[in-house]
């Protein structure tokens, strides 16, 4: 590169959100220990708040059916009321394992 050269890159939130969800795809294995081909992904993110949320579940059952997560988890509202799951991204355990019946727990609580 040039001395007097400087290389930017300038994003909005749209390409900062696609950035954000297109890393923790990539890396879910490491970030939560899951084969990618296993599992289904939802995620929302708090602009408000700066808060990302980032789930994986099972995507079939035993005899193959789909698996999706229950539609009376509003990830928008789990992320008001679980506390967060870790401090840094560069750490061990960042995540926790809850049952879709504590997300939807989550979901009704009162912010």
């Amino acid at each position: 590169m040039e001395e007097n050269k400087v290389k930017v890159i300038k994003i909005g939130k749209r390409a900062l959100f696609e950035f954000i969800y297109e890393k923790f795809i990539e890396k879910q294995d490491i970030y939560l220990d899951v084969n990618a081909a296993e599992v289904s992904n939802y995620f929302d993110i708090d602009w408000e708040n700066g808060e990302f949320i980032f789930c994986a579940i099972r995507s079939e059952d035993e005899a193959g059916n789909f698996l999706a997560l229950p539609r009376e988890i509003n990830l928008k509202n789990v992320m008001k009321n679980m506390p967060d799951t870790t401090e840094s991204m560069f750490t061990k355990n960042r995540y926790m394992e809850y049952t879709k019946e504590d997300l939807m727990g989550f979901s009704r609580k009162e912010n």
